[in-house]
């Protein structure tokens, strides 16, 4: 019995292997509606949440992509973050901001999504922003997490209230050349550059 556990565990690794392969190429197979985009720069370069006597540092990028791609796919269906060259209906490019004020123990949190075409053209830009009481002594991520998720709340309610941002989204395209593939994402128009993290 014994010597045949390392050819059953081996006949196990490769079946998950190929599961895993097969659930992979499913994944690739089908297109998403929308594309979601966030700096790279957010992910890399932590910003500053200052106390007076505790400062506060994070990366903006990972919570905003944690709370922003599942209340999209909610509402859009298949909602992937931009790798390579994928395409798809819609390209949302998301630009996060966070601020806190020591004295009244407020974080201000700003979400703005600028949607693109497949032709590259800006449909429109969308801003959620937020005000969440809190303490940056006690569990700062908490309320970091708290005050972005109020921001996209705000934001996604205003992108539901543009009709042709819907019909853009939801109605499938002809031709293919027609959808946005993250390739060009960093040829598109922006329409305010920041160099600061306020």
């Amino acid at each position: 019995m014994k010597k045949y556990i390392p050819h059953v565990l081996l006949a196990l690794t490769l079946l998950l292997n190929l599961n895993a392969q097969a659930d992979e190429a499913s994944a690739n197979s089908s297109n998403p509606n929308v594309l979601v985009y966030i700096q790279p720069v957010e992910y890399t370069n932590p910003i500053k949440l200052w106390h007076y006597y505790r400062d506060h540092w994070f990366y903006q990028g990972p919570v905003v992509e944690r709370l922003a791609i599942p209340k999209l796919t909610q509402l859009y269906g298949a909602v992937s973050l931009c790798e390579s060259n994928q395409s798809a209906n819609a390209l949302v490019w998301l630009q996060p901001r966070m601020f806190y004020n020591p004295q009244v123990q407020l974080f201000y949190s700003k979400v703005t999504a600028n949607v693109y075409t497949g032709i590259g053209k800006l449909v429109g830009t969308y801003v959620g922003e937020s005000k969440q009481h809190g303490f940056l002594d006690i569990k700062p991520d908490y309320w970091i997490e708290k005050a972005y998720a109020l921001a996209i709340d705000d934001m996604i309610s205003k992108m539901q209230a543009d009709n042709t941002l819907q019909t853009l989204i939801n109605t499938p395209l002809p031709n293919s050349t027609d959808a946005a593939p993250c390739s060009m994402v960093t040829l598109l128009p922006t329409p305010k550059i920041r160099a600061m993290s306020f």
